[in-house]
């Protein structure tokens, strides 16, 4: 089973696999949210939408429907 993004907890820390679709927001993968890349939940909003991360030391703030399509693996 593929672990996502969604499915990090706070300061949890992984590494960016892949997309489970081809619909990723051209934004995110500007902002650096590409395969090989790492990401650390920082904490989730009330009612756990938006969900906000450090990529690679860039600040975001995406939506829990659009971090269960970036499939990562956990470290540290």
């Amino acid at each position: 089973m593929d672990f996502t993004i969604a499915q990090l907890k706070r300061g949890e820390k992984a590494i960016i696999k892949q997309f489970s679709e081809n619909d990723v927001p051209l934004k995110l993968l500007e902002m650096g949210c590409l395969p090989g890349n790492s990401v650390e939940m920082i904490q989730s909003a009330p009612f756990q939408d938006p969900i906000y991360l450090n990529v690679n030391g860039t600040h975001l703030a995406i939506r829990r429907e659009t971090a269960e399509k970036i499939i990562v693996e956990r470290y540290g």
